[in-house]
């Protein structure tokens, strides 16, 4: 029998647990903002909404159990990583050695941190005294019982006390002032277990994070080739990602993206029609459909910015008029997948001075995507785009 002793030895003698401790949000807030905690360039954007930000502040206030660890990456020799502030996502230049960067965490950390530096994004999330919770304001201000989480929790309490003096009567602001102290000093205290490694590659983050993240969303291998765009000075979330959600949202179509990892590969698939129309003249190949296995983010990595924003632009553009079409000729009700939705800003593209509205509206009323192979997928979208519909 063989025993690889010298391996097991070295895993016996390592306990990575007995560099955990604990952190509050003012100090890992801090640490934020004079930068040395960080965020790896791996790591997928910032996707929490307002109502995760709002969960995690009522938590943090009444929760009866700790919220979850925060893991962290003490950066060693192994800085081959770029790292990225937290809010901008520019990448930090220089040695970065010493440095504490987020392997799992980024969304809470992210979402304490707008509190505390009073981000304009939270300008409408708001603690509500009579209703004893946090919430999103009606018309996106506050009102008498309520006050901006960025003026409560901000780094500053001096901007609570001017606000709470200018805002009520002397009665009022009696009352309220060691009420509204005493919430923001809980929050701020408010202390994270953090797990600590030391000097991991990149590789050994990844997988820590995809342990993690088990039951939740992984790293996927399109995000991880996408972050990478960052170093091309194309960063693709702020650039084409968030704006083509947003489009979809305001058109009532946010629903459509499920399952979570369709945030990314069905924006970037309907990359795929500007793409072949800018920079392959316009020849179609049957794998590159805007379905989500068709993905060419390793593509989009050998493209220069300008080649990128010119097929991001032309992909909203083309969005837009799909969206337009769809609720000019009331078809929001055939629309049950944004498999729809892509193939239609395939069309607009591809077409362009040719576009038949009228049949184009009966192959929406007509067409199924149910229970159908990718090969059937794509024949789909090819007889759509040469005008055979």
């Amino acid at each position: 029998m063989k025993i690889n002793d010298k391996k097991l030895q070295a895993a016996i003698n390592l306990n990575p647990t007995k560099r955990s401790q604990t952190m509050t949000i003012a100090d890992l807030s801090e640490r934020i903002e004079n930068g040395s905690l960080t965020v790896p360039l791996y790591q997928r954007g910032l996707s929490w909404n307002d109502a995760k930000a709002i969960a995690l502040f009522n938590y943090q206030l009444f929760g009866k159990a700790p919220v979850a660890p925060i893991s962290l990456n003490e950066i060693g020799t192994n800085d081959d990583v770029p790292q990225l502030s937290f809010i901008s996502r520019d990448e930090i230049t220089g040695n970065n050695q010493g440095k504490l960067s987020v392997v799992d965490g980024q969304q809470r950390l992210t979402t304490n941190y707008k509190a505390y530096s009073n981000d304009e994004s939270f300008s409408s999330i708001v603690f509500d005294f009579t209703q004893a919770k946090f919430k999103k304001a009606n018309n996106g201000k506050a009102n008498k019982s309520q006050v901006p989480v960025g003026i409560l929790f901000n780094k500053n309490q001096q901007v609570l006390t001017n606000y709470i003096y200018e805002h009520y009567s002397p009665n009022e602001a009696t009352n309220l002032f060691p009420l509204l102290v005493g919430i923001r000093t809980k929050i701020l205290n408010y202390s994270y277990t953090i797990h600590i490694a030391d000097n991991m590659a990149e590789n050994e983050q990844i997988e820590w994070f995809e342990v993690l993240n088990n039951a939740g969303s992984k790293v996927s291998l399109i995000e991880l080739a996408l972050s990478k765009l960052k170093m091309h000075d194309f960063d693709i979330y702020s650039g084409f990602i968030t704006p083509y959600k947003d489009m979809v949202k305001d058109y009532g179509f946010d629903e459509l993206f499920s399952p979570f990892s369709s945030n990314v590969s069905y924006p970037i698939a309907s990359l795929n029609p500007a793409f072949e129309y800018l920079l392959r003249d316009g020849v179609h190949s049957k794998n590159y459909a805007p379905i989500p296995s068709d993905t060419k983010e390793n593509m989009l990595l050998k493209l220069s910015k300008e080649q990128l924003d010119e097929i991001s632009k032309l992909t909203l553009k083309a969005l837009k008029e799909a969206l337009d079409f769809i609720f000019d000729y009331q078809l929001q009700n055939n629309i049950k997948t944004m498999q729809y939705v892509m193939y239609l800003t395939g069309y607009f593209i591809f077409q362009k001075g040719n576009i038949q509205k009228d049949k184009l509206a009966k192959w929406v009323k007509e067409v199924s995507f149910d229970n159908l192979s990718n090969g059937k997928r794509r024949s789909i979208y090819n007889e759509l785009i040469n005008g055979r519909v």
